[in-house]
């Protein structure tokens, strides 16, 4: 992602900052838009900026539901799709955010170890803004829809699906799969879940990416 993007969302930032409270950012995406890396980019730009403390980076991948779980429920197979993660822990988690309910300690997802580690992550009191991100930000369904209201900025990043049909593919060869193992992998839960992010997502404040069609919702109500 350039670096007028990340600019972009450091002036509605700017923007959006109060007298006295957070700025809570939602960056949101299908899998393998960037957005990791993006809210990645924000976070370290504005302390580059405004100095240590000044913001703080919470993943959604953190409230993946055990393995375990999952396996319990027969849906290890769709492990990325909406009903795996603990949704209304995630929920109530930005409410504390947003409520400056500090320090809060919440869950990482370690991807080597296929697993959550529990108060891996940490958000200080003093955080004046707290960049968050996921797939799921803005999916209109219940309880995901909770999350909308709680953020000042929200954004998007909008990539074809072709686009991320290719990403995803090569991902998944970077991990070591066969080329019929990754499109397996790719075609039978990622480009799913893909597809309901497009549909499914409400619309950010800014959109960004080669497949934004509108880049602003300001004001739209």
């Amino acid at each position: 992602m350039t670096d007028r993007t990340v600019d972009a969302i450091l002036a509605r930032v700017d923007a959006s900052r109060k007298a006295a409270g957070r700025v809570l950012v939602g960056i949101a995406g299908a899998p393998a838009s960037g957005k990791s890396t993006l809210a990645q980019k924000v976070v370290a730009a504005l302390v580059a900026r405004d100095g240590p403390g000044s913001a703080a980076l919470v993943p959604m991948d953190g409230y993946h539901l055990d393995n375990t779980v999952l396996d319990a429920r027969g849906l290890r197979a769709v492990k990325g799709a909406p009903q795996t993660f603990d949704a209304e822990g995630f929920v109530a988690l930005l409410c504390r955010i947003k409520a400056q309910d500090g320090p809060i300690r919440y869950p990482l997802f370690d991807r080597a170890l296929d697993a959550t580690v529990r108060d891996a992550g940490k958000v200080d009191a003093t955080t004046p803004v707290v960049v968050v991100e996921g797939n799921y930000l803005l999916l209109q369904d219940p309880p995901w829809a909770d999350l909308a209201g709680l953020f000042d900025l929200t954004v998007m990043l909008s990539v074809p699906l072709e686009e991320l049909r290719t990403r995803l593919l090569q991902r998944w060869r970077d991990h070591g799969l066969s080329a019929a193992e990754a499109q397996a992998r790719a075609e039978g839960n990622d480009i799913v879940n893909a597809a309901r992010v497009i549909a499914g997502s409400a619309p950010a404040d800014l959109t960004v990416g080669p497949g934004a069609v509108t880049s602003d919702h300001a004001g739209d109500g």
